[in-house]
């Protein structure tokens, strides 16, 4: 190897560790912008041509994102506005990212955990928002696209496992606690574009979501039933 090769590769290297930070904090933005509800700063970090897979529906492009985030969520949990609203909690971590840079550095996936917790207080609540207060864990497995040297989310897909209220823990939810979407758009103004097939079901399922990398010690890809079963299915 020559001297310019050797120098190349390290430049290289050198750009993939850029691309994981850029990556890392694009995904950190993106959960301190959810905390907060500042849903137009949340679709602004995904590419034009993106793809929001939550709760059993797939949300297709910026328009798709927008429904989700700036409509379904907002009239949800900001009252129609951009920013926090007095008594909601909301808080998205997010934990344990593991990056896989493209070698060609335009393409990345990422998976990370969040543990999230939220609620109403007591002086926030009204007909419409009663007094809640819930703990969630989900995993993300996302696919991240090179705009032009700016890092953008192309593909976010939260898996939901488990749900559960403060009150009684999650040990006696009931699995469907947190319904899949089963309305699309336009019947539902605020409806993914589509079902996702076969959707997944919360705890007590305790199915894997695949993993985009391989083993690191083996090599071996490790790709797991995607969702399992009941008993008795």
């Amino acid at each position: 190897m020559t001297a310019e090769d050797r120098i190349a590769e390290l430049e290289n290297r050198l750009g993939i560790v850029e691309d994981e930070l850029a990556i890392r904090r694009l995904q950190h933005a993106y959960g301190y912008y959810l905390d907060k509800c500042y849903y137009d700063e949340v679709v602004d970090l995904f590419d034009e041509d993106c793809e929001v897979i939550f709760i059993g529906g797939v949300y297709k492009g910026r328009a798709g994102a927008a429904r989700l985030y700036t409509g379904r969520f907002r009239s949800r949990f900001a009252d129609g506005h951009n920013g926090p609203e007095f008594g909601r909690l909301l808080e998205h971590p997010m934990l344990q990212d593991f990056i896989s840079v493209a070698p060609d550095r335009q393409t990345a996936l990422g998976r990370y955990r969040t543990l999230m917790q939220a609620g109403t207080h007591q002086l926030a609540a009204n007909e419409r928002t009663p007094v809640r207060q819930w703990m969630e864990g989900g995993v993300y497995e996302n696919t991240y696209v090179n705009d032009g040297g700016t890092w953008k989310i192309k593909k976010l897909f939260y898996r939901a496992f488990w749900h559960g209220t403060m009150e009684h823990g999650w040990a006696y939810i009931p699995a469907d606690y947190v319904p899949n979407a089963s309305v699309t758009y336009p019947d539902d103004e605020y409806g993914p574009d589509e079902l996702l097939a076969n959707a997944p079901r919360l705890w007590p399922e305790t199915s894997t979501l695949a993993f985009h990398y391989r083993h690191p010690v083996t090599g071996k890809e490790f790709v797991p039933d995607a969702w399992g079963k009941y008993p008795g299915e």
